[in-house]
């Protein structure tokens, strides 16, 4: 157990910096800059326990910056990272595989950042991590690659270049600097949601309209939900699920229909608890989930590449933090690990 507790660390250090929950404000940075030339820099053989120089995160100790002044990145083609572009890698027991290209993703979720506590640090691509420069953090997206998000709430929006690998929350699909999250008003409240849509400078005059992704070729093959190979499992009950870390071409089309324009204002957190071909099937899940007293559930049922998804959702909630306690709770009860989707 010990080993595999040191193999954990190791695979974490070596992916990056990220944080992998929203970053806690309130401890004093003891510095914001990064190490100069000739001082010490990021021993990246320490544990995560001894490699920064303070314990929790959070933004600089002077007032918020002026993001006017600071340049968004120009997306341009770029040569892939040496490092943290595997074909596949694993944090905390999880497979993740990264995308062949950007070229057609778009996804709604929940946005964290990070700041002062990895500011100077090396980031998954081996890149000096600066909070102060519009960068970001995913977790399947190749290294380097471009992004807008938008803020959700209030329609502000910044183009990040994507250079480090997170955040390995289980609820969150990007990880802001800190200058990008003051620049689209996620901080500091700590989380906000978004969309994510990449942009790939590549096949800049072939770019989709909102809310349509193209699957490469790569990603066409594999199975749609719904079907025998990625239906949800029954073994521990009717809505336990083995969902696969990067989204099967199926899946990310899926996304793309809840990633259809919404007002700004208008969008709520809903946990998806299964998605299932058979109606039926949707049925029982739901029962078992009234069963177990969650809350204000129904099935929505959509049209996903010429075939209807029976999808089982609970909510609206609250807020980023309403749904993590929903998720854990949901999990706590053998149903799962639930999707956040994003809808009006």
């Amino acid at each position: 157990m010990k080993l595999r507790h040191l193999l954990v660390l190791a695979a974490c250090m070596l992916l990056g910096a990220c944080a992998s929950h929203a970053p806690r404000r309130g401890t004093a940075p003891s510095s914001t800059r990064a190490p100069a030339k000739g001082e010490p820099g990021d021993d990246v053989s320490r544990s995560q326990s001894e490699r920064y120089r303070q314990n929790s995160d959070n933004g600089p100790a002077a007032p918020p910056i002026d993001v006017s002044k600071i340049p968004e990145p120009v997306p341009k083609v770029e040569p892939r990272s040496r490092y943290g572009n595997k074909d596949k890698y694993e944090v905390l027991g999880k497979t993740y595989r990264v995308l062949p290209d950007g070229r057609g993703y778009v996804e709604r979720g929940i946005a964290s950042w990070y700041g002062n506590k990895f500011h100077g640090y090396m980031t998954s691509s081996f890149e000096k991590y600066d909070m102060y420069a519009f960068t970001a953090a995913h977790k399947t997206l190749p290294l380097p690659s471009y992004a807008r998000v938008t803020n959700l709430d209030n329609g502000k929006s910044v183009v990040v270049r994507i250079n480090d690998r997170g955040p390995f929350h289980e609820n969150r699909i990007i990880d802001l600097s800190y200058a990008a999250a003051v620049k689209i008003g996620v901080w500091p409240k700590g989380t906000g949601l978004v969309e994510v849509r990449a942009i790939d400078p590549a096949h800049a005059d072939d770019a989709l309209p909102p809310g349509r992704v193209a699957a490469s070729p790569a990603r066409a093959s594999a199975p749609a939900p719904g079907s025998p190979s990625s239906a949800p499992s029954s073994s521990s009950s009717a809505l336990a699920s083995t969902r696969p870390a990067s989204p099967s071409a199926a899946a990310l089309a899926e996304r793309a229909m809840d990633a259809r324009p919404l007002p700004v204002g208008t969008a709520r957190i809903y946990l998806q608890l299964g998605a299932y071909g058979e109606r039926a099937n949707a049925e029982r899940a739901l029962l078992g989930a009234q069963r177990a007293g969650l809350g204000d559930l129904a099935i929505v049922s959509v049209a996903v590449a010429g075939r209807t998804i029976h999808r089982l959702r609970l909510g609206p909630l609250a807020d980023a933090d309403a749904a993590d306690a929903m998720a854990q709770r949901v999990q706590r009860l053998g149903l799962g690990t639930p999707r956040v989707a994003i809808e009006r």
